[in-house]
C-alpha cells in the first residue's frame, strides 16, 4: 500500500492532502482552515468518454453534508483524478475558516487547484495508473 501527504499554500489558507492507494483504488482527504472536517464525499468511476470513446472520462456521485459547500471541489478533484489515472477515486473535503471573506475563499480554491496538480504528479511518479 502506498500513501502520501502534502500541503499547499501558507498560513491559515493551507490545504492538506492525504492520499492512500487501497488495492487498485485511491482514497484522498483534503482539509484546511481552523476547523477541518468532512463536509463532502465524492466517488468517481472511470468510464469511456461519451464523446470520444477512445478516451477515459469519469462519472461521480457526491454527498454533501447539510450546510457545507465543498461539493464542487470534491466532484472536480475526484473526476479529474479518476479519468487521469483510470481508477476509482474517493475524495473527502472539509475546509472551514471562521469569518472568511471572498478573497479567502479564492485562496483556498487556488490552493486546492495546486494540491490537485501535486497529487497527480505524486501519483504518476508512483506509477499507479491502470493499463
Amino acid at each position: 500500500m502506498s500513501e502520501f501527504r502534502l500541503i499547499c499554500g501558507r498560513g491559515s489558507f493551507q490545504v492538506h492532502a492525504h492520499g492512500r492507494l487501497v488495492g487498485e483504488d485511491l482514497v484522498i482527504s483534503i482539509w484546511g482552515g481552523n476547523r477541518p472536517h468532512v463536509g463532502t464525499v465524492a466517488i468517481a468511476l472511470p468510464r469511456k468518454s461519451l464523446r470520444e470513446p477512445e478516451k477515459v472520462s469519469s462519472t461521480s456521485s457526491v454527498f454533501t453534508l447539510l450546510g457545507h459547500k465543498e461539493d464542487i471541489i470534491a466532484k472536480e478533484f475526484s473526476e479529474k483524478l479518476s479519468s487521469a489515472l483510470n481508477k476509482v477515486v474517493v475524495v473527502t473535503v472539509g475546509i472551514h475558516q471562521d469569518r472568511i471573506d471572498q478573497r479567502g475563499i479564492e485562496k483556498f480554491i487556488d490552493n486546492c487547484d495546486k494540491a490537485f496538480g501535486e497529487v497527480l504528479r505524486v501519483l504518476k511518479k508512483l506509477k499507479c495508473q491502470k493499463a
